[in-house]
């Protein structure tokens, strides 16, 4: 390549970066002319609008997306029933541009709040202390689910010295898939937790906080601290848009080779779904179930059937 090829280059990439810059701003396309009929020229690029109305917004979501409906008034009484995508439309064989940016930005959202770590003033509040499962990172975490449901050395080692033994009831919270379900719920659901066992004259353990931790952890834990019940709060695996959601899962007397048939589990705790002030008395209510028939999972279901 000759200096005069490169000096070409070079003109041509500072134009396009100028052009660039100027389409930042309002411009305003015109039609062909005669002098230019192959192409439409360029007039007054400062009026050019290119911007979208943000597709995310609440009156955003609830718009159908289809132009001409049969009936616009069912299919807006269907949209209000689910969450699910329905009535976007369509252009051609594709999604319309304002779905298909929803989509990406729920995307989007979902994959903040994977890597997203919890806002300390939330632990600092309920004085939960900080442990960690075998996965070093998130990334071995989501690689590696084993990990996750184990504590690591240092950990066993802080619960073992900080920790109350032998207690009814043991709840710790663990970030699972999503810190913000945690944000959002645990300000609401845990001092409903702490009172509702408090009026049972039920001994409650030491709460703390798990980095990278799994539902498994319930066994792990419970090797240390020899709890009648243990519970876990945990952030829920996120939907496109939905990273608020956390669930209760707790076990009697779980050991190392307790499974998920041992173990029950109140799911979708969020403002919209399962409110977490309700949510906080039902699993109280659970774990004095639990004491009861000293079973959990499908064994407490067996027991309480053959009693009614």
């Amino acid at each position: 390549m000759n200096s005069m090829d490169q000096a070409k280059i070079d003109e041509l990439v500072a134009r396009v970066i100028a052009e660039y810059g100027k389409l930042n701003r309002p411009a305003q396309i015109v039609a062909p002319t005669s002098q230019s009929p192959a192409a439409p020229s360029v007039a007054n690029v400062d009026t050019l609008a290119i911007d979208l109305a943000d597709p995310t917004t609440a009156a955003m979501r609830a718009r159908p997306g289809i132009a001409a409906p049969a009936n616009a008034e069912a299919l807006r009484a269907l949209m209000d029933t689910t969450p699910a995508r329905i009535g976007v439309g369509r252009a051609g064989t594709r999604y319309r541009n304002a779905a298909q940016l929803l989509f990406w930005a729920d995307h989007a959202i979902t994959q903040d709040a994977l890597f997203r770590e919890i806002d300390p003033v939330v632990l600092q509040q309920f004085n939960l202390f900080t442990v960690a499962s075998r996965a070093q990172n998130r990334q071995e975490y989501l690689l590696r689910p084993d990990l996750g449901r184990l504590l690591s050395d240092d950990a066993r080692k802080t619960l073992a010295e900080k920790c109350v033994k032998e207690p009814d009831v043991q709840i710790f919270v663990a970030d699972g898939l999503a810190t913000a379900a945690l944000e959002h719920n645990l300000r609401d659901i845990f001092p409903i937790l702490q009172q509702g066992l408090q009026q049972a004259n039920l001994k409650m353990g030491t709460p703390f906080y798990v980095t990278n931790g799994r539902v498994g952890l319930l066994n792990d834990v419970n090797t240390i601290v020899h709890a009648r019940v243990c519970v876990v709060l945990i952030g829920e695996r996120p939907g496109l848009g939905r990273v608020d959601s956390m669930s209760a899962y707790l076990s009697y007397r779980p050991q190392a080779d307790t499974t998920d048939a041992d173990r029950d589990v109140v799911c979708n705790i969020y403002h919209g779904g399962t409110n977490p002030l309700e949510a906080g008395a039902y699993v109280v209510e659970l774990i004095k179930k639990t004491l009861q028939y000293q079973a959990s999972g499908i064994k407490l279901k067996l027991a309480s059937a053959e009693k009614a």
